[in-house]
């Protein structure tokens, strides 16, 4: 893997004509650029920045250019590279050539990764100022804070813990992202002193934005946060999901209702042989079966219901909608239908098909796909008689049923323990109810 210096890139950068980021190397190495150019405050911590970036593509895959000349901010040169770093950039930093060389770098899928006064930037380029996805307004003083995780199957948040507690200089924004952007992560303004966010206050996230993917955390104002290995990971996993290394669904998320949040299973009864376990790390996992563990609490008809869930290897698992109350898991074979997860199966009883009866669009559901041992989001929309699947952020089905026998417009949800070395984990089961639509 090759790394070059600050030197030797700014020599590679503004020297060579370049090929299309997708064929930049022979074997198809993903780029990073690391840009670090400031024009007000300078972070001390900025070398310690880069350095990160560089061990973190020599361990996670990648390769890692770096420069603070913004004269890299050419249609050639931006297509060499799969993703941008604005790492604790300040003020103006680039022309208006070089802003249209990055917008349109981005509108051809190029990715934009954020870090701390990255927000702090740009203040009148509004095409950033929406990739960004806010601007900076003010700080307090250096302190411990509480971070909660508001997305664990996101690469950049899905560690075990639901709860972070780390010290940063926790910048308050001068707007609310929440609308625009998927938010992975905010603070408890309880926990340290001058936030000014009024008790909503995201301070990582994630979106797809005119063509590109968009990354932005506000942590890394230390020196120590880049040598924090829980920041290291969070920081790791941003890049991941915009250079397109993991996928995750980075859709705005408002609204949703937790059935299982991690620490109970009020309204939730097992069916049929088998169990789930729930983990210290509020994740249920089964084991056994064929069972079915089912929300007894009531039933819905007009819904997004999102989960979070991983394979452990090549297993078999699934999600039911639209079934009667009953504790005979083949109530819910029969009279609802599974949503599957079992990439190895054939099409339609593989992951995203509606069980025997509409595979997903595989090709699309395999670019949307994370490996065993990665998370996986699912969103399954049921309206009237309709029934769609998206995959981390994809819509991969769309399926509408004509039996009246299996009728979506009342029923309850539940997840599958399929049997014996059959390993499948699920975290943050919540629900939106929707309009009713007709039949």
């Amino acid at each position: 893997m090759r790394t070059v210096t600050a030197v030797a890139t700014a020599a590679l950068l503004l020297g060579c004509a370049a090929a299309p980021a997708a064929s930049h190397d022979a074997d198809d190495t993903k780029r990073v650029l690391v840009f670090s150019k400031t024009a007000g405050f300078r972070h001390d911590s900025i070398p310690d920045g880069v350095a990160a970036v560089r061990q973190l593509g020599e361990s996670g895959g990648f390769t890692v250019d770096a420069t603070e000349d913004a004269g890299a901010f050419t249609p050639s040169t931006l297509r060499r590279y799969d993703a941008v770093v604005f790492l604790s950039t300040t003020g103006d930093v680039l022309d208006s050539a070089q802003q249209a060389a990055f917008e349109d770098y981005v509108h051809r899928g190029g990715g934009y990764v954020g870090v701390h006064a990255a927000a702090d930037t740009e203040y009148d380029w509004a095409f950033y100022g929406g990739l960004a996805g806010a601007y900076f307004q003010s700080h307090p003083a250096i302190q411990p804070a509480t971070v909660r995780v508001e997305d664990r199957a996101h690469p950049a948040t899905s560690g075990p813990a639901r709860t972070w507690n780390r010290t940063d200089e926790w910048y308050n924004y001068r707007s609310n992202p929440r609308d625009r952007a998927h938010v992975l992560a905010s603070l408890d303004e309880s926990s340290y002193t001058g936030g000014t966010m009024n008790g909503d206050h995201p301070i990582a996230w994630c979106q797809e934005y005119q063509g590109g993917r968009a990354f932005y955390t506000g942590g890394g104002h230390t020196k120590e946060s880049y040598a924090d290995p829980e920041f290291r990971r969070h920081l790791l996993g941003g890049i991941r999901y915009v250079i397109g290394a993991a996928q995750a669904d980075c859709r705005p998320e408002n609204g949703y209702t937790a059935l299982f949040d991690g620490d109970s299973l009020d309204g939730w009864r097992q069916a049929g042989p088998g169990s789930f376990t729930l983990s210290d790390d509020g994740t249920l996992t089964s084991s056994g079966g064929m069972g079915l563990l089912w929300y007894a609490g009531r039933s819905f008809g007009s819904y997004s219901l999102k989960l979070d869930w991983k394979t452990a290897g090549d297993d078999n698992s699934g999600v039911f909608v639209g079934f009667p109350p009953s504790d005979d898991p083949w109530s819910a074979v029969n009279n609802g239908y599974e949503i599957q997860i079992d990439a190895t199966d054939v099409p339609e009883k593989t992951t995203g098909s509606v069980y025997g009866f509409r595979s997903a669009d595989l090709k699309k559901r395999d670019r949307a796909l994370n490996p065993p041992g990665e998370w996986n989001t699912y969103e399954i929309r049921v309206e009237g008689e309709r029934l769609r699947i998206w995959l981390n952020g994809v819509k991969i089905n769309d399926f509408t049923n004509t039996d009246p026998a299996r009728s979506l417009t009342d029923g309850h949800i539940g997840i599958q323990n399929h049997g014996a070395g059959d390993e499948v984990s699920f975290r943050d089961i919540r629900i939106r109810e929707l309009p009713a639509k007709g039949h």
